[in-house]
């Protein structure tokens, strides 16, 4: 599936993934291939994002590794939308 995260500075990443894992208000939840539509706010935490994932050198300072080792990302909040296999997230 397709994911793209897009801060108001600019889109941090865009590229495919295997799974994402966000901070939705009412509790963190993951989305894998094939998820059903979802529009979602979210919360301050991490999205966790696996697959081979390749940060752009510009944005590597806004990611890490977590412990199983997916690619983390820290925002505020922010929102979510996955439809037809490709998640948007915009996040502050």
């Amino acid at each position: 599936m397709y994911l793209e995260i897009v801060s108001p500075e600019a889109t941090l990443f865009s590229g495919e993934v295997t799974a994402v894992t966000v901070p939705g208000v009412d509790g963190e939840f993951q989305m894998l291939e094939n998820h059903a539509p979802i529009v979602s706010l979210l919360q301050a935490g991490n999205v966790k994002v696996k697959g081979d994932i390749k940060i752009d050198e510009a944005f590597q300072d806004k990611f890490s590794t977590g412990k199983n080792g997916e690619t983390l990302l820290s925002i505020t909040s922010g929102t979510i939308e996955m439809k037809d296999n490709k998640i948007i997230v915009l996040a502050d």
